[in-house]
């Protein structure tokens, strides 16, 4: 399920960026595109929704852009990849979802490529610690649909 960005219009996440993740993090995280805040109208319709449907909602996906080579020249700096950032490991363990995925996606000769990376946040009480990387096996079925006549 996708979710609105909430730094557009929540005070409070406008503010936690503004007096934590900005001065932590870098500059580049000034940008309200970058460091997506799910607003929590949606992530409370997401988990209303997993539940009535007899799922639960584990944890969270996002994308990381070849950012370091089509990024603006100062935000280049951090080059990415489907591995978690520092933003991204405060993130993780701030939510303590015990599965988190990276999907990074670069551009190579007009040919789009990608990798996925899962991630489980670190040990509680420990955040220094890094996360941890989790065994990802996709699955993908194809079916062809049949011609009804």
């Amino acid at each position: 399920m996708f979710a609105a960005n909430a730094r557009t219009r929540d005070p409070a996440a406008r503010r936690e960026f503004a007096e934590s993740i900005v001065p932590t993090y870098g500059p580049a995280y000034e940008n309200e595109t970058r460091g997506w805040w799910v607003d929590s109208r949606d992530l409370l319709r997401a988990s209303q929704e997993a539940e009535a449907a007899g799922l639960e909602l584990l944890g969270s996906i996002h994308m990381h852009p070849d950012w370091h080579r089509i990024g603006p020249p100062r935000e280049r700096a951090v080059v990415l990849s489907e591995h978690p950032t520092e933003m991204d490991q405060y993130v993780f363990t701030s939510t303590a979802w015990p599965l988190n995925v990276i999907c990074y996606l670069e551009r190579r000769g007009g040919v789009m490529y990608h990798a996925l990376g899962a991630w489980a946040p670190p040990p509680l009480g420990q955040p220094k610690s890094g996360c941890r990387e989790l065994p990802l096996l996709v699955s993908t079925v194809f079916r062809e649909m049949e011609a009804t006549a």
